[in-house]
């Protein structure tokens, strides 16, 4: 998914707070806070910083900011690094940068929803992403403790 402003037509500023329901066709960037629905074919960006309590369905989903809702996508679900989601997710594909967090369960398959077709074996799995662990200096990577 590209982050150039074309993408986005619409941007919800870092000092706004927005309470309802939201559509749009091609794009939004949420830099500030979201309290509501989501419903689109086009691209949300909840960048670092903002927040969104609620549902989202969207075409493509990037979050480097923090969701309390559940996402789905016809297309990518991408959690960077900061992002934060307590919710499911149900999508075509996903992505998830180490330092990301994850709490709630994920539907990810080739015929995700918005794609003609339903997930065919559904891998529903719980899923909490924690810090990864890094050996103590001077100890060999992967080494037992």
């Amino acid at each position: 998914m590209a982050d150039s402003d074309n993408d986005f037509s619409t941007t919800i500023g870092a000092d706004a707070v927005f309470k309802g329901q939201l559509t749009f066709d091609k794009g939004v960037r949420l830099l500030g806070k979201f309290d509501g629905e989501i419903n689109s074919e086009g691209q949300l960006f909840v960048a670092e910083g903002a927040s969104l309590t609620g549902d989202v369905k969207a075409g493509t989903i990037r979050l480097d900011g923090q969701v309390k809702g559940n996402l789905t996508a016809g297309g990518k679900v991408q959690l960077a690094s900061s992002a934060k989601l307590e919710g499911d997710v149900q999508a075509a594909r996903l992505e998830v940068a180490e330092g990301a967090v994850l709490i709630g369960r994920c539907v990810i398959g080739v015929n995700g929803p918005g794609k003609g077709g339903t997930v065919t074996k559904p891998a529903s799995v719980p899923v909490t992403a924690v810090a990864p662990t890094r050996p103590r200096p001077g100890e060999p990577v992967g080494a037992k403790k």
